[in-house]
């Protein structure tokens, strides 16, 4: 999640277990540094973009990892707070929540962390809330400033902080089940449709949970919906796409390919744009702006021709009425995605085949 998010949370357990010991405002310091840690991956420097893209929140954000660097974290706090060498073990046990809330959290986006690395390598996204969630974070900010606040640890800051941990705590678990309501809303949708869809996916739209992006695929196409808590009776909008799976097959056994298909568990779109191949990340942004999207092979005389891969930015011009129809959509009220649809009326089915 957001770099603010993630300090709130590690200031909030470090005060939760030190905050007696140490004081708030000592506790607030070491929580909110050791809860920003795991996201200095993205130091490392990596060979090509979609290393950059798939490797993050990698190592240091594995449990096994943390658990192993978490003695001499815990030793060096040790040493400059000596109240707190008295408490061995319950400092050993904050340096590893403010690890581990740090990961757990970010693997419940649809971004993902190999948390289970080595003994499992597959990043775990489980896409149930939006990087920046107020509804997560208030709570734990609420805490993080009643903290600096007050000299001296108090019993009513105690339940301040136990309060909001355990509401952001219920709420993250919670998002699990609205995300589960929403997949079993779409597949009725796209059933009543006459659609025969491989995989669904609900995601939770920003800033909310009460929207929801859904994303299913069939084998040459995928479909978005778009699913509010507050929507009525009526059928869901169903934006219909081309993924190009001729273009995604003839590149399937490339180092590019294999690299994403394993990221994004095979949300993939891949397009002919300006002579390349570009593959995007469907679960990352809207249709045609993903956030995502790598060229990674040039078409030659009708063949794909790998290429290093690159970075592929869009522009926002696409995006323009995005917000007041995010806005209306939330309410529960319906709106037409005027960009989504002009890219439906412009596509037109490519009857050409890729040659491998």
């Amino acid at each position: 999640m957001d770099s603010l998010t993630q300090l709130a949370l590690g200031a909030a357990v470090s005060t939760a277990l030190l905050g007696s010991k140490v004081g708030p405002r000592r506790a607030v310091l070491i929580g909110g540094v050791l809860g920003t840690l795991p996201d200095l991956d993205i130091l490392i420097p990596y060979s090509d973009p979609i290393d950059t893209f798939v490797l993050h929140r990698g190592a240091t954000h594995a449990l096994f990892v943390h658990a192993l660097v978490t003695p001499l974290f815990a030793e060096a706090i040790l040493r400059i707070y000596k109240d707190l060498r008295p408490h061995r073990w319950l400092t050993y046990l904050a340096v590893f929540l403010c690890f581990a809330t740090h990961a757990i959290i970010d693997a419940m986006t649809v971004y993902g962390t190999r948390l289970f690395w080595p003994l499992w390598p597959d990043p775990v996204g489980v896409g149930s809330i939006f990087i920046i969630d107020p509804i997560y974070t208030i709570p734990l900010l609420v805490a993080v400033i009643w903290a600096l606040c007050v000299s001296t640890w108090t019993n009513r800051l105690r339940r301040v902080t136990t309060v909001a941990l355990t509401v952001s705590t219920l709420y993250m678990a919670g998002t699990v089940g609205l995300q589960k309501v929403m997949e079993n809303r779409a597949r009725a949708f796209l059933a009543e449709a006459g659609y025969e869809v491989d995989q669904v996916f609900a995601i939770a739209a920003p800033f909310n949970t009460v929207f929801w992006k859904v994303v299913a695929l069939e084998k040459d196409r995928y479909h978005n919906l778009y699913i509010s808590f507050l929507d009525g009776d009526g059928p869901a909008e169903i934006y219909t796409h081309q993924r190009r799976a001729d273009l995604l097959s003839c590149l399937s056994n490339t180092p590019a390919m294999e690299k994403l298909n394993w990221f994004t568990h095979g949300f993939l779109r891949a397009e002919e744009r300006d002579g390349r191949v570009v593959v995007a990340d469907l679960r990352m942004g809207l249709t045609p702006n993903y956030v995502f999207q790598f060229a990674i092979a040039e078409q030659k005389q009708g063949h794909s021709v790998p290429i290093p891969p690159e970075r592929h930015r869009t522009g926002r011009a696409a995006q323009v009425g995005d917000f007041d129809w995010l806005l209306t959509r939330i309410s529960g009220n319906p709106a037409e995605r005027k960009t989504e649809s002009q890219i439906m009326v412009a596509q037109t089915q490519d009857k050409m085949s890729s040659a491998c």
